[in-house]
């Protein structure tokens, strides 16, 4: 996710300090994965130089105490930005294909490849569908997503795992 945006989004609720922008930032979108306060504050610093937000006050020293608020071309460029749609991202040739293909060629066990994926990805799912159960909506549709991408991993690992003799003779061949 492009954080700039994010934060630009966020500004549009209103102005705020680059602490307020974080802590808003990470309730919504960093459950796992926090944005650092210096990533806050050298986006800030490039969407000011860009021209995307400005100072509105500056009550005192330091970035913390600067209060950001977005500029029209800073509405424009988020509204660009979720009119665009995300390219869909077919990992055509994921590391797990690639330690699948390199376990045949090593003489190495592919199935024991896929079971420790599988296990990964089961003890993921778990840990998801009760963050999702114990979950506000927001949390849910987070997870629901997650969840949808682990389960088509998972039916790629069960169609490997049948066509795995037809691809050791390929790989081989």
């Amino acid at each position: 996710m492009s954080a700039s945006h994010a934060l630009l989004a966020l500004l549009e609720q209103g102005p705020r300090h680059g602490y307020d922008l974080k802590r808003s930032y990470d309730e919504r979108f960093g459950h796992f994965r926090e944005l650092r306060y210096g990533q806050v504050y050298s986006t800030l610093a490039r969407l000011l130089k860009n021209g995307l937000v400005q100072v509105a006050e500056e009550p005192g020293a330091g970035p913390d105490r600067k209060i950001y608020a977005i500029t029209d071309a800073g509405v424009t460029d988020v509204a660009t930005w979720l009119a665009q749609p995300e390219t869909p991202e077919p990992y055509l040739q994921s590391t797990l294909y690639t330690k699948v293909v390199l376990a045949l060629l090593t003489g190495r066990s592919a199935n024991e490849v896929l079971d420790v994926q599988r296990s990964e990805h089961l003890q993921l799912m778990r840990r998801l569908t009760e963050r999702k159960r114990t979950g506000d909506v927001a949390d849910r549709l987070v997870c629901d997503h997650a969840l949808f991408h682990l389960e088509a991993d998972l039916r790629w690992l069960e169609l490997t795992a049948a066509r795995l003799d037809e691809l050791a003779a390929e790989v081989r061949a």
